[in-house]
């Protein structure tokens, strides 16, 4: 789990404390989750049953929905969506914490802290992400496939509602510059000042680096190889990022601010 912005073990910090630059340090920390992730995933095939509904005949239920929806009861009792960056799949009926809650710091806007696009996440990740990394074929190995496509969904989740934070941030450092297009409720006006093409382009640019650099065998051997087989093709994670994360990002910063002023 990627270092947070504001997972302070001071139980008094001021929720005022968050600024740009933490919250910018987190988001290149989930890079590395993600790219990690992604890695880790790509040591299986495809494996198609684990997502078919007509897989298991009684449950009405692919094997993916049940191992998540169960692995986010069992996080749910470890208390893991007690902290505001984490958003479940499923958070239908979830059981209560078995620990004692921990008092994370106010950061978010009340009425915005409750904004979740993880039915959207699930559908890109499992429907267009997933087969443009994975082999095909089919090894059997659904539960650690499952287990890594967890790891993924979570790592992709978090970075994408870490908008919230992002658009909270912003917000406090220009109120009224927010305030007029949030009153007015212009999307459109919202997403022009979010967005920041130049940036988002060095974003792409280091994932990809970064898929690229971390997926290569490494060996002991001193010879440059400009022809490097990645366990990862570098080009998707950037893809990743222009087509699905930043675009999901910016539109859970614009849900969050639209309610910031309620």
């Amino acid at each position: 789990m990627a270092s947070s912005a504001i997972s302070s073990r001071d139980s008094g910090e001021d929720s005022s404390q968050i600024s740009l630059k933490s919250v910018r340090e987190a988001l290149i920390r989930l890079e590395d989750s993600i790219v990690f992730s992604l890695i880790e995933r790509a040591r299986h095939p495809y494996n198609a049953p684990a997502y078919d509904r007509l897989y298991l005949k009684s449950s009405g239920s692919s094997l993916a929905e049940l191992f998540v929806k169960e692995a986010e009861h069992l996080h749910a009792k470890a208390g893991r969506y007690e902290n505001p960056e984490e958003v479940p799949f499923f958070p239908e009926d979830l059981p209560s914490p078995l620990v004692p809650s921990y008092n994370y710091p106010q950061v978010l806007h009340p009425a915005g802290a409750s904004v979740n696009i993880t039915k959207t996440i699930w559908n890109m990740y499992f429907n267009e992400l997933l087969p443009l990394f994975t082999a095909e074929g089919d090894d059997g190995n659904y539960a650690s496939t499952l287990a890594s496509d967890l790891v993924c969904l979570q790592a992709i989740s978090r970075r994408i509602h870490y908008g919230k934070f992002v658009a909270e941030v912003k917000f406090r450092g220009s109120p009224l510059g927010y305030s007029s297009a949030i009153n007015n409720k212009d999307k459109d006006a919202l997403m022009r000042m979010l967005t920041f093409e130049r940036v988002e382009e060095m974003v792409k640019r280091r994932v990809e680096k970064k898929a690229m650099i971390f997926g290569q065998q490494v060996t002991i051997e001193d010879k440059e190889d400009d022809n490097v087989d990645c366990k990862v093709n570098p080009s998707v994670v950037s893809r990743l990022y222009g087509d699905w994360i930043i675009p999901l990002t910016k539109l859970v910063e614009v849900d969050y601010l639209l309610r910031r002023l309620e």
